[in-house]
C-alpha cells in the first residue's frame, strides 16, 4: 500500500484533511500531489505524504498563516522547523499579551473606572523654545511603529553629529491616527544646532527617506512622563486620554498633532523606568 499512488478522497481520509483544503494547498505550493493525471486532472498522492499532511492539518489549528505554515514545512531540518514554530508562537503570545492589556483598558471604560486609570497619570506643562529639526516622515501602521522609531531616530541621531550635535530630545510626532488600520504619518525629529549644516544635510540626502528640515516655533507643552512598560501599544492609549482630558479640564486648546518624547536611553532603561513623555502643543 505504501508504495502506492492514493486517490484525493483516500489520502485526504489519511491525512484527516479534507478534498477542498488538499486542492487549496496545491494551488499555494503548500502540499503538491506526486501525480495529475493529464486526462482527468484527478490528483494523486504518495503515503509518504501523509505526515507533512498532518502536520499541515495541526498547524493550521493553531490558526498559523500559509506562509508560516509552508515555512514550517520546508525547514531544512526538525531543528529548524521547531525553530521557526517557535517565533510564530512568541508573536502569537505577545499579540494576546497586548489585546489582553486591550481588553481590560476597556473594561475599565465601559464601566466607568476612566477616572481611576487616569489618575495615576501626572500632567504637567513646559515651555519649549525654537527648535531647527531634522526629520523623517513615514506612512506606518502601529504593528511596524517601535521598529520604525527605534531606526529612524538612530539615522537622525547619527546625521545630528554634522548638523551642530542634538540640542534636546528626540521626539515623534503623530500628524494623523496610527493604529492597525491607520497609517497616520508620523514624523520623527530630532533638534540640532546648525540649521545650514542640517538643510546641507537635507539637501544631500534627497527624498530617500522622506527627511526635512523644519524650524519649529517656540510653544508649550501639555504632557504626562511614563515607564518604558507604559509605551507600549495599547498602554499609552490611557496616557495620551489623560493628558487629553486635563486639557480639557484646564480650559486649554490642543495647538498641535500629540507627540512622544523621547529623553532616555531606550535600551539600558528598565521597564519601570521613566523614558517617554506623552504630550500636546496647548495654548
Amino acid at each position: 500500500m505504501d508504495d502506492e499512488l492514493l486517490t484525493i478522497g483516500a489520502f485526504a481520509a489519511r491525512a484527516r484533511l479534507s478534498a477542498k483544503a488538499l486542492r487549496l494547498y496545491d494551488r499555494l505550493g503548500l502540499l503538491l500531489p506526486a501525480h495529475v493525471d493529464e486526462v482527468s486532472g484527478y490528483r494523486y498522492y504518495r503515503a509518504d505524504q501523509v505526515e507533512p499532511a498532518r502536520l499541515v492539518a495541526l498547524l493550521r489549528q493553531l490558526d498559523m498563516p500559509l506562509a508560516r505554515i509552508a515555512e514550517v514545512v520546508e525547514a531544512p531540518d526538525g531543528a529548524t522547523a521547531a525553530d521557526r514554530l517557535a517565533a510564530y508562537w512568541a508573536d502569537v503570545e505577545a499579540r494576546m499579551a497586548g489585546q489582553r492589556t486591550l481588553a481590560e483598558y476597556l473594561r475599565g471604560r465601559l464601566s466607568g473606572r476612566s477616572s481611576e486609570m487616569y489618575g495615576k497619570f501626572e500632567v504637567e506643562t513646559v515651555e519649549v523654545p525654537e527648535q531647527v529639526l531634522i526629520t523623517e516622515t513615514r506612512h506606518v501602521l502601529a504593528g511596524e511603529l517601535p521598529a520604525w522609531i527605534g531606526a529612524s531616530l538612530g539615522r537622525l541621531e547619527e546625521a545630528a553629529k554634522d548638523c551642530g550635535g542634538i540640542t534636546a530630545a528626540p521626539f515623534v510626532v503623530y500628524h494623523s491616527d496610527v493604529s492597525m488600520e491607520s497609517d497616520g504619518p508620523a514624523e520623527s525629529c530630532v533638534p540640532v544646532a546648525d540649521e545650514a549644516a542640517a538643510r546641507a544635510w537635507a539637501e544631500q540626502r534627497g527624498r530617500s527617506w522622506e527627511t526635512k528640515v523644519r524650524v519649529e516655533p517656540a510653544h508649550r507643552l501639555a504632557y504626562t512622563r511614563i515607564t518604558k512598560a507604559q509605551v507600549a501599544h495599547p498602554q499609552i492609549i490611557a496616557a495620551f486620554e489623560a493628558v487629553e482630558r486635563w486639557i480639557r479640564t484646564e480650559g486649554l486648546w490642543q495647538a498641535g498633532p500629540c507627540r512622544e518624547v523621547y529623553f532616555a536611553d531606550w535600551d539600558a532603561a528598565g521597564a519601570e523606568d521613566p523614558v517617554c513623555d506623552v504630550a500636546f502643543p496647548v495654548r
